[in-house]
């Protein structure tokens, strides 16, 4: 009989691809990984595992047991929902994990909304980077994530997630006021290739979606400063240093020093924001209500 916990360590191996990683991320450590990879080989009389540089990848046993692993770790989520709804225990914790402007535009006001409507429920909100909080759900670490989409993440059919759409915003060129194209209502992206840029650091998924719109306009941004904090950026466009995409969301409210916001027009850069959970686990009576209320406040957020 295989148990279904190493399960849990062969998909986190496999998400992760080093057995230091994979230990990290459940909390283990990497000899108990170890262990517990080798009782569930010797549990299907297969090697499952063999090594690739650094890390390791899955063998074709590997890859044919994790198909089926994401599968009877989807019904066990399903299972602990149903037997939750069960008791009829609406009352408990539910972590969200989420990017710092995902948090003011839909995590506060959705745990406003549960504390009068669902008032056993308590959110523990953790601050995490769009590409960070889906590895948190897939780990445990979290129960639901507000990510962004972006280059490398997992797929919309992925079948360890389901996901809900949360938003949509477009990103506004932020650029010094004496800039050439200050005066114009709107800038297209193309007409600023010849600009040094000021962005986010690769790995980033803003920074994915500035290189995408960029390549898309023809050109590759020449990034000369990079931050992950929108502050900084626009304060470095203020101060003359470059040019900028911002999500419109993190500019509200932000007082700019020497610099102006224009839309984009022509190809333009996007930001998709979604919730996502454990697959199995969307029904679950503490989650559903926490999806339920990130959706109501994301109504009417879409713009551009």
């Amino acid at each position: 009989m295989i148990d279904p916990k190493r399960l849990r360590v062969l998909r986190a191996v496999a998400d992760h691809r080093t057995v230091t990683a994979a230990a990290a991320a459940l909390y283990l450590t990497p000899s108990a990984v170890s262990q517990q990879l080798a009782a569930l080989e010797q549990e299907t009389g297969h090697a499952l595992l063999t090594r690739s540089g650094r890390g390791v990848r899955l063998t074709a046993a590997g890859e044919i047991l994790l198909t089926h692993a994401n599968a009877v770790l989807a019904q066990l989520e399903r299972a602990e929902a149903e037997l939750a709804a069960y008791a009829g225990g609406a009352a408990g914790e539910v972590t969200v994990a989420s990017f710092a402007t995902g948090i003011a535009e839909v995590v506060a006001p959705a745990v406003r909304g549960l504390a009068a409507a669902h008032a056993g429920i308590r959110v523990r909100v953790r601050d995490a980077e769009g590409d960070e909080s889906l590895p948190m759900v897939l780990d445990g670490e979290a129960d639901v994530a507000v990510a962004v989409e972006y280059r490398g993440a997992p797929r919309e059919d992925d079948v360890r997630l389901s996901r809900v759409a949360l938003y949509a915003e477009p990103f506004d060129a932020v650029l010094p006021d004496g800039h050439r194209l200050s005066p114009h209502p709107e800038v297209e992206l193309a007409s600023l290739a010849g600009d040094d840029w000021i962005g986010q650091h690769p790995g980033n998924p803003c920074y994915e979606v500035t290189q995408l719109a960029c390549e898309r306009a023809g050109f590759a941004p020449r990034l000369v400063h990079a931050s992950d904090d929108f502050h900084a950026v626009a304060a470095l466009a203020g101060a003359g240093a470059g040019v900028a995409l911002v999500p419109r969301s993190a500019l509200r409210g932000m007082e700019l020093k020497g610099a102006v916001v224009r839309p984009v027009s022509g190809p333009r850069a996007t930001r998709r924001v979604f919730a996502a959970v454990r697959r199995g686990a969307e029904t679950h009576p503490l989650i559903a209500p926490v999806l339920a209320a990130l959706s109501a406040a994301a109504d009417g957020l879409t713009t551009g």
